[in-house]
């Protein structure tokens, strides 16, 4: 570091971001929009990106009851993969790594996106089995994937307890090398600073309180900062979903669960790929700081609370330490809880409702980090055509009263 560079980074140091330039700007809400984005997550601000973007549709206004990353989009463990059964799902999540793989040069801000890797373990011939069929599938769909032995594991990831004396012994793993994880924060960050480039209002600390419904059409919302009028109104809030749809007298076919996860005191670099395990729940990365990434199951109980019972957190440790004896002495710095909303099949609700000009995002349960890209990508899509995407089509509303579920359960892993 040169002398200049020093004094550059002491100066901003001690300037306590006086001198630094809003990223986006915190302009009054109008009294009306052509389109109204509920939801200031990643998916929210997604789908107001390309709205402008690929519609060309920039009176926008997207709504944060809190702030920018405080919800769902900074409270997970930021794992990215496309690898799951079912060909309507794999083909969205698919479209979503394409999108990850050029996210950093279409936004101009670094995601910090990280192609390392995610491995999938088995542990029984029936999990070898089920890793097989997935593969195939995804190569079917033209999408990477490969399945590997344990010897070959044991060799790429050496802290890795492929010992066939261990309680749940590691067969084989299937391999998305294409996967990885990327950086939430600056997922948010780079959405929200594109999308305000291209005219899109930011509004944060503006909590909905009621949609209004005119004969049958969306016409408005009620808000904490006072009344906006829109035709165009997409809900994209994680899960709060099926309290805002009761605000439009609607109720959703989902189910909101508390999820968990924790990071380790830093170490030194030692796992640089990300280990997924569905039998003894648990997946594991390592941060670019150095932190142990872990992430749990779902709670059982229904709840809105950012938070959990210390038993799944207690119950995870012990898989990872199953998985990772080498990790039993590292020291765990803090947890953290998001809310999950969960459909019946394990697949999201990208849709258009009975309400002309209403529009859900919802039910991503614990798939919605990987899908950010993709999921703003068809829903801009749908609200600004009022017809679904093609990639998204098979997750209407109507699917659950004709019976055409996405079962994705399976390849949905531990709640991943």
């Amino acid at each position: 570091m040169n002398r200049y560079s020093a004094f550059s980074l002491l100066r901003n140091a001690l300037s306590h971001n006086r001198n630094w330039r809003a990223a986006w700007r915190s302009p009054e809400p109008k009294k009306s929009y052509d389109a109204i984005v509920v939801g200031g997550g990643g998916h929210g601000l997604a789908t107001a990106y390309y709205l402008a973007k690929e519609h060309g549709i920039r009176n926008v206004a997207v709504l944060e009851k809190g702030w920018i990353g405080g919800g769902n989009t900074g409270r997970n463990t930021t794992i990215v993969r496309s690898n799951y059964l079912w060909t309507e799902a794999a083909l969205l999540y698919e479209k979503s790594m394409q999108l990850w793989e050029g996210l950093s040069q279409d936004l101009n801000y670094n995601v910090m996106f990280s192609q390392r890797g995610v491995y999938n373990l088995g542990h029984s011939l029936q999990d070898m089995r089920d890793i097989e069929r997935r593969v195939n599938a995804n190569r079917l769909n033209g999408i990477d994937a490969e399945v590997v032995s344990a010897a070959e594991l044991g060799k790429a990831i050496p802290c890795l307890n492929v010992s066939p004396a261990a309680r749940y012994p590691v067969l084989g793993a299937s391999l998305q090398r294409r996967g990885g994880v990327a950086r939430h924060d600056a997922v948010a960050w780079g959405f929200a600073r594109a999308a305000d480039a291209l005219g899109v209002d930011i509004i944060e600390q503006c909590a909905v309180t009621g949609i209004d419904v005119s004969g049958g059409k969306a016409v408005g919302i009620q808000t904490t900062r006072g009344p906006i009028a829109s035709d165009r109104i997409g809900v994209v809030v994680a899960g709060n979903a099926g309290v805002l749809a009761q605000m439009a007298d609607l109720r959703l076919p989902i189910e909101s669960h508390p999820l968990q996860a924790f990071v380790s005191e830093p170490i030194k670099p030692v796992l640089d790929t990300v280990v997924m395990s569905g039998a003894v729940h648990g997946y594991i990365s390592q941060s670019d700081k150095g932190e142990l990434v872990i992430g749990a199951g779902i709670d059982a109980y229904n709840g809105y609370g950012q938070r959990g019972s210390f038993p799944v957190i207690e119950h995870a440790m012990q898989a990872i330490v199953e998985l990772f004896p080498v990790f039993s002495r590292v020291r765990m710095l803090r947890v953290w809880g998001g809310i999950v909303d969960v459909a019946p099949d394990a697949c999201p609700i990208l849709s258009k409702t009975p309400v002309a000009g209403l529009y859900f995002n919802c039910g991503w349960g614990t798939g919605g980090f990987k899908a950010t890209p993709g999921s703003g990508w068809v829903f801009a899509h749908t609200m600004a055509h009022d017809e679904a995407h093609e990639l998204n089509a098979p997750f209407s509303l109507e699917r659950f009263s004709t019976g055409a579920l996405v079962d994705e359960h399976g390849a949905a892993a531990v709640a991943h």
